[in-house]
């Protein structure tokens, strides 16, 4: 598909501001064709954008229910898909290509009927587990294999290897070769395209950028990047290609991993500061990867250089969704601290985000590694952290639903607080135990399932020892989050102050609300009484106090499962996006909730735990419930843009985010939202086209969101705005 730009007067001048500009407008009509013809999409903006409407591709299946798996049914479609992917190229881009598919979409089942699960089925469905059995990604590629070997350098260490291995290991080498390959050819026939279009082109500018375009992608097919614009270009490449195969969405330090290539055509005089913001800009927009910006190197010194800044830059420029996140320690350049502060008030696009260094290294020490691996161990993803090519994770794929172990719980228990705390902790013990059962079936299994074709080849193991990643990782630290925790904490709140201190109701009495979803005579009297308690978030309330309790019980039991297994479990709180689909499995809940709505958002208060929306109390209940062992349990914030974007609010907002990490917080997301603004485009999302929030780990247009998925933004925003 040729992607052309309305013809521009060849007389017409274009500064690298006026192509950031085009290709952005082009972005948000790229967004609202998605919108159209797909619905509501709650999830992460990406840079995917729709195939043509003539164009179609069917899976390849290789199993009897008509799906595909393992090596052969992966590779087979991968490959097919490559050789068949619309093209696209953008005169004004500085990189080629778009991608259009998520193959793992695409095939129907997402596990291989031939390794069943049933043993593990009656947990799961029992306590609502998201049990990440066949999850896919969610571990993070160390890009710097790729851009020192190129995809020619990779397919010879493949073919090394399979020399070495021989027949045994035949069937992974193959598999990653033709992968490999398939990517070639994808970078090929754009390459053919862009020299067409570079005949065709009119305007000098965009002749000359097409012509710098096809030179960059006819090196990056074969070689490593010599260039800043071919590292931009290569790893613009192996996202779309990750992301076509399943998704993958993981970055790295995005900073170190450019400023060699920046400080080299600096030093040789063939870059300026505006053509490499425009690099950059463009490969923002190519794909909202998970990037880390700054934070200590292995020895603790700050990495903060220039292209750090000319990242956040460009991302100014673009003013649209990004997933930047800024790590923040002792020796963090305050002038760039300051200039990050400076994009949340302008843009109010909701990046960047923080992480919180000390809590975070200091955790993941806790599982017996050294400080400079932890430190290496960054942000790349929604809520979670990993060694780049390190290790296999599972990160934001396993989620305990507290609040239906509560519910299960109190069905089973005696009347008490206390008896009901014994049958919680029993009910979670067993849920926990479940979803380590299932993480050690996937990693059992996964291979035969959906093995990792493109994130291997930038794995440490895989391609040496000839097998996926999940059989060769260095490190398997796998993330379990618990949903729900301020649901739970609530409701033991509210039966511990209405009923035992206050003995305002019967124990008996809010089980038959409860069972009658506060329907019927003084219902909706006994649901307010019950949501009107002592809440987490409130700052020394009894739901602190309980929330506090609960993540304490929860990370000791996901801990406890290690004498069972030879992994390291890492719990976390975060509910991402499934914060309405884990509260349709819970009945009504003592914390006056009805039955089937939200859960609480990760580990933020429910809406509305106290009328002024503190976020300073509520910053700190999410400080006091962290688990501690190197992931995040993240503070999501909501600022009313009245407070002004001066040098004085800056400094405010950058000491307040430095308080929070000091009191032990790992990740914090700001919204900085017009509050009517929002409320109107929630009525009606046409009058704001290019609104952008920070939903949770990610950004999106708002108007892409479900109506559903608004509302749980707008009741935030409501709640602490």
């Amino acid at each position: 598909m040729k992607a052309l730009l309305n013809r521009i007067p060849a007389s017409r001048a274009l500064t690298y501001a006026d192509r950031i500009a085009l290709l952005k407008e082009r972005k948000l009509a790229q967004t609202q064709e998605k919108v159209v013809r797909e619905g509501g999409l709650n999830e992460d903006d990406y840079g995917r954008v729709v195939q043509p409407e003539e164009f179609a591709w069917q899976i390849i299946p290789n199993h009897a229910d008509g799906s595909f798996y393992g090596y052969s049914g992966w590779t087979e479609n991968f490959c097919d898909l490559m050789a068949k992917h619309p093209l696209y190229v953008d005169p004004a881009d500085a990189l080629a290509g778009k991608w259009m598919f998520f193959m793992s979409r695409m095939k129907g089942s997402t596990w291989n009927p031939d390794y069943s699960y049933d043993h593990l089925k009656p947990a799961i469905a029992k306590y609502d587990i998201k049990a990440g059995i066949g999850a896919d990604a969610h571990f993070a590629p160390d890009y710097t294999i790729g851009l020192e070997l190129g995809w020619g350098g990779l397919l010879a260490a493949l073919r090394r290897g399979e020399a070495e291995h021989g027949e045994a290991q035949r069937e992974f080498y193959a598999s990653e070769i033709r992968t490999v390959e398939a990517i070639q050819g994808w970078i090929r026939r754009t390459v053919a395209l862009i020299g067409e279009m570079e005949a065709e082109e009119q305007h000098p500018q965009l002749k000359e950028n097409l012509r710098q375009m096809r030179e960059a992608n006819e090196w990056v097919a074969e070689h490593p990047p010599r260039t800043m614009r071919e590292a931009c270009q290569w790893l613009a490449w192996f996202n779309m290609a990750s992301r076509t195969y399943n998704r993958d969405g993981a970055g790295g330090q995005i900073d170190e991993l450019l400023r060699p290539y920046y400080e080299r055509d600096m030093a040789e005089g063939r870059l300026t500061d505006e053509e490499a913001i425009y690099y950059i800009a463009c490969l923002l927009i190519n794909d909202t990867h998970y990037y880390q910006l700054a934070g200590p190197g292995p020895d603790g010194r700050d990495v903060t250089s220039q292209i750090s800044y000319l990242i956040l830059e460009a991302a100014a420029r673009i003013d649209t969704t990004c997933n930047l996140t800024i790590r923040v320690h002792d020796g963090l350049d305050p002038q760039f601290f300051a200039k990050s502060v400076e994009c949340l008030f302008t843009y109010k696009n909701g990046w960047p985000r923080y992480s919180g260094d000390k809590a975070l290294v200091d955790g993941f020490m806790r599982n017996g590694y050294p400080a400079e691996l932890a430190r290496r161990r960054i942000a790349v993803g929604c809520n979670w952290m990993s060694l780049p090519g390190l290790e296999y994770t599972l990160n934001d794929c396993v989620k305990v639903n507290a609040a239906r172990v509560f519910e299960v719980a109190f069905t089973e228990s005696a009347p008490g607080v206390d008896q009901l705390w014994a049958s919680f902790e029993r009910h979670l013990r067993a849920a926990v135990a479940a979803a380590c059962a299932g993480i050690d079936w996937h990693l059992k299994h996964q291979v035969h399932n959906e093995p990792e074709l493109v994130l291997n080849l930038l794995s440490h193991g895989p391609v040496e020892q000839g097998a996926d990643i999940t059989q060769s990782a260095r490190y398997l630290n796998m993330g379990i989050d618990g949903a729900g925790l301020a649901t739970v904490a609530d409701s033991f709140a509210a039966l511990e102050q209405r009923v035992e201190r206050e003995g305002r109701l019967a124990w008996a009495e809010v089980a038959g609300h409860l069972q009658r979803n506060f329907e019927g005579p003084r219902g909706e009297y006994v649901r307010l009484m019950l949501k009107a308690s002592e809440k987490y978030g409130q700052g020394e309330s009894l739901g602190d106090r309980w929330a506090v309790k609960v993540a304490r019980l929860f990370a000791e039991l996901v801990r406890e499962q290690m004498a069972h297994y030879p992994y390291i479990f890492i719990p976390g709180w975060f509910s991402w996006a499934q914060t309405i689909t884990l509260g349709r499995a819970v009945g009504a809940t003592p914390n006056g909730r009805r039955a089937g709505e939200p859960i609480n958002h990760g580990a933020n208060p429910t809406p509305g735990f106290r009328p002024d929306g503190a976020i300073t109390a509520m910053a700190n209940s999410i400080c006091a419930v962290q688990p501690g062992y190197g992931n995040t349990t993240p503070v999501q914030l909501e600022f009313d843009p009245s407070l002004a974007n001066t040098p004085e609010s800056v400094a405010k907002v950058a000491a307040y985010i430095r308080t929070i990490f000091d009191r032990g917080a790992t990740l914090l997301n700001i919204n900085i939202m017009d509050r009517a603004k929002v409320l109107e485009a929630h009525q009606d999302p046409s009058k704001y086209p290019d609104l952008v929030v920070r939903v949770t780990g990610f950004t999106a247009y708002f108007s892409m969101l479900s109506p559903e998925f608004r509302q749980l933004v707008v009741d935030r925003i409501i709640a602490t705005c």
